[in-house]
């Protein structure tokens, strides 16, 4: 049976990107791409066709219209049509491309087979509706981030058991292993980002021990681990974090993003409430992301 969705589409002047990018998410999107159009951007969302009306999709453009004027821009414009999830995955392959991403990562389309580089890992996606393809800030800060928390170069790295709440395309997990990480517990809510998740482990050929990938959330994480990486809304992340005691271990570490820089005291403040300590914050455009150790008497 042929999958229907709604397809969402905002141009908009391109400084307006995360906030659009964000109220896409808080709608419900499962797959975002954008678009340069000179000066400006065109940002697509899909939503599965059965989970809202056009009354929802016209309530959506007036809270669009007020975050982009709030923000001193000029209003967006917003148009919607139906399609079929095998006319949408078409047409978005003709505008991305292989994607180097920090020191050591080149992203690579599956039906693309780039020179081969040496100084990169190959990691190849074939996300479908799931959110995650390198492009945006956000992951690329959490591929930065765990190039950093992974590196090898002065010591070798001890076995490492990674959590990856929020999967999405599964695009952080992957590369987590690549880099050198043991193992992978990766979970999110849809299971679209399930699939794309065992697709893109097959694709990169990693075995289902390595990847564990379930539909849900921390809870399907069975045993504490050595990192947490999870790239959804600051709202999500500071609803989630308290609920973590049984996956936390002293000294692990963890990686925040998705998070608007107007945000990042808010999400700050709940980690240390926590016992997490912040150790840097990294910014890219209107986006953050956070690098946390977590150790529990801190700040008592």
């Amino acid at each position: 049976m042929i999958q229907r969705w709604w397809e969402i589409s905002v141009t908009c002047q391109a400084a307006a990107e995360e906030v659009v990018y964000w109220r896409l998410q808080c709608f419900g999107c499962e797959g975002v791409a954008t678009q340069q159009q000179q000066g400006r951007i065109l940002i697509q969302g899909y939503v599965p066709q059965q989970q809202i009306t056009l009354l929802d999709i016209a309530a959506l453009g007036v809270w669009i219209e007020q975050d982009v004027v709030a923000q001193g821009y000029l209003p967006p414009k917003l148009q919607w049509q139906l399609v079929n999830e095998q006319d949408w995955a078409h047409s978005w392959q003709a505008y991305w491309h292989p994607l180097p991403v920090g020191d050591r990562l080149l992203i690579c389309p599956a039906w693309e087979d780039p020179a081969i580089d040496e100084q990169r890992f190959l990691l190849k996606l074939d996300p479908g509706m799931a959110f995650g393809t390198g492009t945006h800030a956000t992951t690329q800060l959490c591929l930065e981030a765990l190039e950093m928390q992974l590196d090898d170069t002065f010591a070798p790295l001890p076995p490492t058991v990674i959590a990856d709440i929020g999967c999405g395309s599964g695009i952080l997990s992957i590369a987590a292993l690549l880099l050198g990480a043991t193992k992978v517990y990766a979970v999110d809510v849809s299971d679209l980002a399930v699939i794309a998740t065992q697709r893109g482990a097959a694709l990169n050929h990693i075995s289902p021990e390595q990847l564990v990938v379930a539909q849900g959330s921390w809870e399907q994480v069975p045993e504490p681990v050595d990192g947490i990486v999870c790239n959804i809304l600051a709202s999500v992340i500071m609803e989630l974090v308290p609920q973590w005691t049984p996956l936390l271990k002293p000294k692990m570490w963890g990686i925040f993003s998705g998070i608007l820089l107007e945000q990042a005291d808010q999400v700050a403040a709940v980690l240390e409430q926590q016992g997490w300590s912040l150790g840097s914050v990294w910014r890219r455009q209107e986006w953050c992301c956070l690098n946390a150790r977590f150790e529990p008497n801190a700040y008592r």
